[in-house]
């Protein structure tokens, strides 16, 4: 297994080892006593979604003390993913890191709580696995909008497809106060 960090601290980039022959492939997508070696956290919850081409999801996290950590990855298809740093202490807060995922290359993608995170489908469909750190929480649960002006992410499409709960999200500097705001609630 490999581990590469990124330009944003604590988003890190997984290849896991593939041993492939004519039959196939195997891979270990996930060995709790490894992944706490790399120093990532226990997951609670899998989610798994269907999504079709043009399809973008998020962005999406939770307010603490509900946050999320994600291991993401696609079993099928591609997506170009997305974090963006939202913890308002951080050097690196409103910057983005995308990557793209896909059924060939395997790699997964863990993203800290703290984090929005989204995904734009490319392929003509995509299976997506992510396995989360806390459960969901819907009061906890905010939106930023795909295509807020303050991060300026090149999502690689025009026109996404975006659920009705994401065509309300809130843009960034609303998600920041708010932010701001639970972080004085809980820490005055």
């Amino acid at each position: 297994m490999k581990l590469t960090t990124t330009p944003i601290k604590d988003l890190l980039i997984i290849n896991p080892d593939i041993f492939a022959d004519e039959r196939g492939y195997f891979q270990e997508t996930y060995n709790q006593a490894k992944y706490r070696e790399l120093g990532l956290p226990d997951f609670v919850q899998d989610n798994e979604s269907l999504s079709q081409k043009g399809v973008l999801r998020g962005l999406h996290l939770q307010l603490v003390p509900h946050g999320q950590g994600k291991l993401v990855r696609v079993i099928t298809g591609e997506v170009l993913d997305v974090a963006v740093d939202c913890r308002p202490d951080s050097p690196t807060v409103g910057q983005h890191f995308s990557i793209i995922l896909n059924d060939q290359n395997k790699t997964q993608f863990y993203i800290p709580p703290g984090f929005a995170h989204g995904f734009v489908v490319l392929s003509e469909q995509v299976i997506f696995n992510y396995k989360c750190t806390a459960f969901w929480n819907k009061e906890a649960e905010r939106g930023i909008v795909f295509n807020d002006q303050d991060l300026n992410i090149d999502w690689q499409i025009d026109n996404p497809i975006l659920s009705a709960k994401d065509q309300q999200n809130q843009s960034f500097r609303q998600v920041m106060e708010e932010i701001k705001l639970f972080k004085t609630l809980i820490n005055p």
